[in-house]
């Protein structure tokens, strides 16, 4: 097969989309500890902190770690049973992890505004991660893997939110009223690249979704 500039370049894409999300997945389980080191403050205060705080983390690092591999197409071709299983693993984890944020919503130290990002993001990443299981017991692969780009996209949300974390600190931004603005700014834009990438591919996916591939 001839090495196009467009494969290079998704390969690029999933390599950097992969070692983030690993990264972060790992660095995200400390979450899970009792006394979880070097945590800030205002996450330990979370009314919601125990047990929802642990759930989240293990969890939702589990989703995190797993989601870019089910994207890897070759996995999907050679070792189909194996993606399946890995699908059946992250769902059931975002499931978990995203009620436990929706509870974890509800008990930020940084108001309703907030309350309601994460909020929504969390409802969000429920139902994307429902839409994709119900399409996939159907048999509509091709609109089960559009509902899975929206529930990764979301997944993705917990590097994102440390990206932008990172910067408010590099910055020295005011934490509180940055905080409430990451609390949408950490998800929306990545929603929006989703559609805009299903967009992008609909007509490129469509022949091997009819195959049923």
């Amino acid at each position: 097969m001839v090495k196009t500039p467009v494969f290079e370049l998704k390969n690029a894409g999933f390599l950097v989309l992969a070692a983030l999300s690993v990264s972060v997945a790992a660095a995200s389980l400390r979450y899970a500890l009792p006394e979880p080191p070097g945590a800030p403050v205002d996450v330990l205060a979370n009314a919601h902190a125990i047990p929802f705080l642990a759930v989240h983390a293990l969890f939702g690092a589990a989703a995190l770690g797993i989601g870019p591999f089910q994207f890897w197409t070759r996995l999907r071709q050679i070792r189909r049973r194996l993606h399946m299983g890995l699908g059946v693993v992250y769902a059931a984890c975002c499931v978990i992890a995203g009620t436990a944020g929706v509870i974890l919503a509800f008990g930020n130290t940084h108001g309703p505004i907030a309350a309601a990002g994460f909020g929504l993001l969390g409802a969000a990443w429920l139902v994307t991660t429902a839409m994709a299981v119900q399409a996939v017991a159907r048999g509509r692969y091709h609109v089960h893997r559009r509902w899975m780009i929206r529930s990764f996209a979301l997944t993705f949300s917990a590097v994102t939110l440390r990206l932008q974390l990172a910067v408010v600190g590099l910055a020295d931004l005011p934490f509180s009223s940055s905080y409430i603005a990451i609390s949408f700014a950490c998800w929306v834009p990545n929603l929006m690249a989703a559609e805009l990438w299903i967009a992008l591919t609909a007509r490129q996916n469509q022949p091997a979704s009819r195959k049923g591939a």
